[in-house]
């Protein structure tokens, strides 16, 4: 492993405005090159989608979307969280997809794009099915460009319906080796 393959990722503390890192194990990911077909997708969310009742942008407004993200009752997303990941969007590192009802932002999701991995950070939701949107998009780009590994951290009930697994420490540094062994776009 060179270095880069911990695994770990950063949780702030509004309270004092201080970081801490995490690993989770198992970890959860969405497996890009391990499946041939595409995302899961219900038959309910392609309903939505047929209807065209959302707008998907990329990188249109991304500290709009750390924001949302961050707004809820308990979030790890403090100050110096948003500072970096705005610094790191800047840089190119990392990106957010928008979900939009007309004109106003209803859903997305950032996170950081790196060799041929994507970290998931955050993603929130203002409108039923926004966030699933967005996901759905974030998975076409990474399959689209051939990305390796999708690394959503911790298993929720939203990942699960889309095919995410969860997979062991030993496993995922595996799989977190050969993606930076590759060069990806997110395009």
């Amino acid at each position: 492993m060179h270095g880069y393959s911990i695994g770990i990722f950063p949780m702030g503390n509004d309270e004092d405005d201080t970081i801490s890192w995490f690993e989770a194990s198992p970890r959860a990911i969405m497996p890009i090159e391990l499946k041939s077909s595409d995302i899961n997708i219900p038959r309910s969310l392609k309903q939505v989608i047929n209807k065209n009742i959302f707008k998907v942008t990329i990188d249109k407004a991304f500290a709009e979307v750390i924001e949302a993200c961050a707004d809820r009752n308990n979030t790890w997303i403090n100050q110096l969280i948003k500072k970096a990941y705005i610094e790191l969007h800047e840089e190119g590192y990392a990106h957010s997809i928008e979900t939009w009802h007309g004109a106003k932002l209803v859903g997305g999701l950032y996170g950081v794009s790196y060799r041929g991995a994507f970290f998931g950070e955050s993603m929130f939701r203002r409108k039923d099915n926004a966030s699933k949107i967005a996901v759905i998009k974030l998975y076409e780009i990474l399959k689209k460009n051939k990305y390796i590994l999708l690394d959503i951290q911790m298993m929720t009930s939203h990942f699960q319906t889309f095919g995410a697994i969860e997979i062991s420490r030993r496993a995922y540094l595996e799989i977190l080796e050969r993606a930076m062994e590759v060069s990806r776009e997110f395009k």
